[in-house]
């Protein structure tokens, strides 16, 4: 059992660092506020966690069964990443005229709002329905009920993750001195958004 949990904390950190839209959403986030960029993560990780559920109810199997649903699915994923990206370029090019302050504090204003962003983002991408689908059998012990098992590995990835990703929130929130100015603020909120919307093409796109 602890081979088994070493083993599964040691692929979701691979399965963490590796870069991907909440990542590119949750340093975006942090931008504006720790509050942000925190209240980001854990939306990002009920979205896990649900997906998790899901898949041990097998759930996700329907997805994966039906190429229809699947397409749709990606259709709206891609339309979620193409809207964060208009929006973060929006925001960028409010930075210009609003003194960093202003502009963090707007940005970080609805906690709601941040906790919805990483949450819709999430579960509105289909592969993370997949992943989660193949990924957490790989760890289920043997003779171990399946169902329970699989929901605990959930919310341990869900956790996990969000200690993780803390890290992020909390890594720019130590550079904040020198992210807040107005220049740099709106460099990285350009990338940003040019990311999102590179990801969105791209899953719009992919079969």
């Amino acid at each position: 059992m602890l081979t088994t949990l070493v083993a599964f904390l040691g692929a979701c950190t691979l399965v963490a660092a590796s870069p991907g839209p909440s990542t590119v959403l949750i340093i975006r986030q942090s931008l504006h506020s720790r509050r942000s960029g925190f209240l980001t993560v854990l939306g990002n990780e009920t979205g896990v966690f649900v997906w998790g559920v899901v898949a041990a109810f097998g759930l996700t199997a329907l997805l994966t069964a039906s190429e229809v649903a699947y397409d749709v699915m990606r259709v709206v994923g891609a339309v979620v990443l193409v809207g964060f990206g208009v929006q973060t370029l929006r925001a960028a090019r409010r930075t210009r005229d609003e003194p960093a302050s202003e502009a963090g504090e707007a940005g970080g204003r609805s906690g709601w709002a941040s906790y919805r962003a990483g949450l819709l983002l999430n579960l509105a991408n289909p592969k993370a329905a997949v992943f989660a689908l193949s990924f957490l059998p790989q760890f289920v012990p043997d003779g171990a009920p399946h169902l329970p098992a699989m929901v605990g590995l959930a919310a341990l990835w869900a956790v996990y993750e969000i200690g993780y990703y803390g890290l992020y929130v909390w890594f720019v929130g130590r550079l904040r001195s020198l992210l807040s100015r107005a220049g740099v603020r709106r460099r990285l909120e350009q990338v940003s958004g040019g990311v999102l919307l590179l990801l969105g093409a791209r899953m719009a796109l992919e079969g």
